[in-house]
């Protein structure tokens, strides 16, 4: 029998880091009266009564939604991935009223976004040049939660900022700068779960009710509106920071959708795939390459500006983690569900090796970028482990027992190289902070 108050689950299901000097160092604050939120709450109750009784039985796409966009010059680069660096960014389309403050109908006069009082002045509220943010999926009993870390390596401090109540299981998180709203760049995080629909927030904002903007829509035939988007969970999410208006979305509906987040819409749709696509990681240099993991036991390398143009590498029996190696700019690495990892150089038709790193499932595959040669891997057998992949073949230089169980996530921070944060499924610790320079198993926070 569990305690009173005991969580019957507590785990952390996604993870994402966030360079230093990206936040704001005080976030907006938006303040409701009690009656304004109740006001919400009720609305907010009555939509998702009305979403549950819509038919999404429809596999039918928004017919009239691309015809938003002018037709590409060619047909085979929908995005115009080959003069992407010729492109003027200065002034992005925008999508108006789909990118805005939480849509708060007629209540929206009466609130108030306070950036200065009492709690401004608290340390633990500023944001400060030298801290990481750290994005958590965090899912305790029926409750779903993105909670925003702060991760200081000089101070040695992590806590979490603030938080954001989500509808459903996150699975998915991606970092990205480009706000359709607002020429600047912006502090946004894009949620995928067991939803089809694509949540947008602004992590800039606190107490916010609502995402900044959506992706995707579910059809309903009382509303007489048609699928926009995936039909079933998102499972991973790349956003191209060579062509900052696209986002990458792979699905358990077997298809990858690349987002125009200027129009909100999808405008490309790759259906190639013969499983659920479980990981998405755009090349870090090329803007039309994209990189895939499917359950089908390939991972596949597609050039964007072509629907029917990929190679493809086997690791069966299904792929859990695709990463590219910033250092080696060929290469990438691909991990398994059965513990093994390969590591592929793209002009090869064969991996230059693959190993077997862990007994169980590859959860957290980490191609350092200030070390090279440095790989870390984490597994479902609640180990993490680091790699010199410098050499023919990989030797292990590490191997350490997770205090959060079985690993489901990790990610490594852009600043400081030697710490990495990894999620699992132990109620009493699912987050934890390892120092990879440290023989002692590092610090936690629960």
């Amino acid at each position: 029998m569990e305690e009173e108050g005991t969580p019957t689950v507590s785990l952390v299901s996604c993870m994402h880091f966030v360079r230093r000097g990206i936040a704001k160092s005080v976030p907006e604050k938006i303040e409701l009266t009690e009656n304004e939120l109740e006001k919400i709450i009720k609305q907010t109750a009555e939509d998702l009564r009305l979403t549950e009784a819509g038919d999404d039985q429809s596999g039918e796409e928004d017919e009239a939604a691309p015809s938003i966009r002018e037709p590409p010059a060619n047909p085979n680069d929908e995005f115009d991935f080959e003069h992407y660096d010729q492109e003027d960014s200065s002034n992005p389309v925008g999508i108006g009223t789909i990118a805005t403050l939480p849509n708060l109908g007629d209540l929206s006069e009466n609130i108030q976004i306070r950036t200065e009082g009492p709690d401004s002045d608290e340390e633990d509220d500023i944001i400060k040049p030298d801290d990481n943010l750290l994005l958590v999926g965090h899912v305790e009993t029926d409750a779903s939660v993105l909670e925003v870390y702060i991760f200081n390596k000089e101070e040695g401090s992590f806590y979490v900022h603030h938080d954001i109540i989500l509808p459903w299981f996150p699975l998915c998180i991606e970092w990205l700068s480009h706000d359709p709203s607002d020429p600047q760049p912006g502090n946004l995080c894009a949620l995928g779960g067991m939803d089809p629909v694509i949540q947008v927030w602004d992590l800039d904002i606190e107490n916010c009710l609502e995402p900044a903007f959506k992706l995707g829509r579910k059809p309903n035939k009382k509303k007489k509106t048609k699928r926009i988007g995936h039909k079933d969970a998102v499972l991973d999410l790349s956003w191209n920071t060579n062509f900052s208006h696209v986002l990458a979305s792979g699905s358990a509906d077997n298809t990858v959708l690349l987002w125009d987040l200027d129009q909100g819409l999808p405008h490309t749709k790759l259906t190639y795939f013969e499983d659920k696509v479980q990981s998405l990681s755009f090349h870090p240099l090329e803007a039309q390459t994209l990189l895939s993991g499917c359950c089908d036991g390939r991972a596949r390398v597609s050039d964007c500006r072509d629907e029917a143009a990929y190679r493809t590498w086997s690791l069966p029996t299904e792929i859990e983690r695709v990463h590219w190696d910033r250092n080696q700019p060929f290469c990438f690495a691909m991990s398994n569900n059965i513990g093994k990892v390969a590591y592929v150089d793209v002009r090869q038709e064969e991996p230059l090796w693959t190993i077997d790193a862990h007994q169980k499932e590859v959860t957290g595959l980490i191609l350092s970028e200030k070390v090279p040669g440095l790989m870390i891997t984490v597994g479902s057998d609640e180990k993490l482990k680091c790699w010199d992949i410098t050499g023919p073949t990989p030797l292990q230089i590490s191997e350490r027992t997770n205090r959060v169980g079985q690993a489901l996530c990790a990610a490594q921070c852009p600043e400081a190289p030697f710490a990495v944060a990894v999620g699992g499924d132990n109620k009493e610790c699912y987050i934890e902070m390892v120092d990879l320079t440290n023989n002692d198993e590092g610090t936690r926070s629960t």
